[in-house]
């Protein structure tokens, strides 16, 4: 059966903490190998991306494979032709699928239709490998992990729920502040819950901040919500990460964003160019993880 890689619920605890370890590992040696050798990853992008791109195609070539990349206008994804028909196709043809979609729910049918292995590379309700790499630049700038609080402060996205279950695997504290009406979906936390995750949702930005070791925040609209922009700026308006949120913060406090940001919305420019940003540490991360799940993706089970 091929492993994929959807949610980092589909970490162990002990994976989890390995691929840390591994990606540390290979940052550290600025690593290179033929373990893909031979093998092609197709990246299907339904969604435009610079980080999430570049970095998923140089990490492929890093590990010796070849990869093709496909926007929603090249492939009959999502279209005319039904999800598990273009899984069973492709899994003829490649050896991995790395895919930034809207619906969560075609990744899921790619991975039960499919006979090759698939990596969630974005959908509307996961992001997976951003927080891997989150919590990688927060290890190198803490020198742990364990008993820092992580506050999140914007809409209950996906990086909100992948944050959440980072929680279940990682021994973190979490903090959600989102506005009524835009908190993380109830089922998401439960179940994060119900696997030991520390977790509690606010609508009060100064009560999450309270005491965090690191700030977090993305745009306020995504991909696909540019309609909802001018209404969105309105019910965030304070929800943005400046100078008196992270003063309400530990002590050196940092703060991360996924990026690209909206300078002047959700953060402002002098905080994302301050001395507590490390969002550039947190964007190099992402070549690092992402080369490390990829060879957990195609390594055995010990």
């Amino acid at each position: 059966m091929p492993r994929h890689f959807l949610t980092i619920l589909d970490f162990s605890r002990d994976e989890a903490a390995r691929i840390l370890d591994r990606a540390a590992a290979m940052k550290a040696a600025d690593h290179r190998s033929d373990l893909l050798a031979g093998k092609t990853c197709i990246l299907i992008f339904e969604k435009a991306s610079t980080r999430t791109r570049v970095s998923f195609e140089v990490a492929v070539r890093h590990l010796g494979g070849w990869p093709i990349f496909m926007t929603q206008n090249d492939s009959q994804l999502g279209r005319d032709e039904p999800i598990r028909d273009t899984a069973r196709v492709l899994s003829r043809y490649a050896d991995c699928l790395i895919v930034r979609t809207f619906g969560h729910d075609k990744l899921v049918d790619l991975a039960g239709y499919g006979s090759i292995p698939v990596v969630n590379a974005l959908s509307d309700a996961y992001h997976p490998c951003q927080i891997m790499a989150d919590l990688l630049t927060m290890r190198e700038h803490s020198g742990r992990l364990d008993g820092l609080k992580l506050a999140y402060v914007g809409d209950g996205n996906n990086i909100a729920h992948s944050i959440i279950n980072a929680a279940a695997r990682f021994p973190i504290r979490v903090a959600i502040a989102s506005p009524d009406g835009y908190k993380p979906d109830p089922a998401v936390v439960a179940k994060a819950r119900e696997q030991g995750a520390d977790v509690t949702i606010t609508t009060d930005p100064a009560e999450a901040a309270a005491g965090a070791d690191y700030l977090y925040t993305d745009v306020w609209a995504s991909m696909g919500q540019e309609a909802e922009h001018a209404a969105r700026v309105k019910i965030f308006a304070g929800y943005q990460i400046n100078d008196a949120l992270l003063a309400k913060a530990a002590p050196g406090a940092k703060v991360l964003h996924c990026l690209p940001a909206h300078r002047g919305e959700e953060i402002t420019d002098a905080v994302m160019e301050g001395p507590s940003s490390i969002v550039w540490d947190e964007a190099e991360n992402r070549l690092h993880v992402q080369k490390a799940i990829l060879e957990w993706v195609f390594t055995a089970a010990d």
